[in-house]
């Protein structure tokens, strides 16, 4: 009961009481398909009764990416970008920034597309993030949801699973001719257990911040690998917990 009405307050304080009581009715029939949010200048666009509306409570009305940086960043990479409003959260904060939003599903995808067309230096590609390229089949293994697709390797025969191509963090460097990134943001659901497994040294260290989620209620030892790349790539890191994600600075580039 506590969190429903900390969470009444939040959209009332951030929407006023009018726009707030119509956004929570709409909310409570799985009808809001077009939020429209303070200071977000673009509709942003949900499917109504699915698991849309709690990335949106929770990154504009708990503030999940209100992290705190000492800098502007300008290079930004949305991994795991689900239907883009990290990315809307971000381009608001940081209007100057370059933006690659990566994302897997094909559905997300063509909401995310909606969502940041209106948005300049805002790039999306459908890949799944991992430690090198390969193919990978896409499920709702744990049952959450539209935010918590699971990518794991299989072979082309393999055709019970939705299909995607895997990429390298360097690999999008390469690809939008980036030399360094400022703000890697990743929510990429037990996917982190590979993408810090190997082959991570081309880019590491070339990255300022990291934001992750780390899911090892998902999948047990996803924390691991990620802890032993920072050590190995960073000489001299802070550490802070942020909501439910864990922010690491390479104060190496700082």
């Amino acid at each position: 009961m506590y969190s429903k009405l900390k969470f009444i307050f939040r959209v009332i304080d951030n929407l006023g009481l009018s726009k707030g009581l119509f956004f929570l009715i709409n909310r409570r029939l799985k009808a809001n398909k077009v939020v429209t949010l303070p200071n977000i200048p673009h509709p942003i666009f949900t499917r109504p009764g699915t698991s849309d509306q709690e990335v949106l409570k929770q990154i504009f009305f708990y503030n999940e990416y209100d992290i705190k940086l000492d800098f502007e960043p300008l290079i930004i990479i949305d991994g795991g970008a689900n239907i883009g409003l990290a990315t809307i959260y971000f381009k608001n904060r940081y209007p100057n920034a370059k933006i690659i939003a990566v994302e897997p599903n094909s559905e997300n995808i063509a909401v995310l597309k909606t969502n940041v067309a209106k948005y300049d230096n805002i790039f999306v590609k459908q890949a799944g993030l991992w430690s090198k390229k390969a193919r990978v089949k896409i499920s709702d293994k744990f049952g959450f949801g539209n935010w918590a697709f699971v990518l794991e390797e299989c072979d082309n025969s393999d055709n019970t699973q939705t299909l995607t191509d895997t990429v390298n963090i360097a690999d999008i460097m390469i690809e939008y001719n980036l030399d360094h990134i400022d703000l890697l943001k990743l929510d990429i659901e037990t996917a982190e257990k590979q993408v810090f497994k190997e082959n991570y040294i081309d880019w590491l260290p070339k990255t300022k911040v990291v934001v992750i989620e780390l899911h090892d209620w998902m999948a047990k030892g996803c924390s691991k690998p990620f802890f032993t790349a920072i050590n190995n790539s960073f000489n001299n890191y802070s550490f802070q917990n942020a909501g439910e994600n864990v922010m690491i600075i390479n104060e190496d580039l700082i």
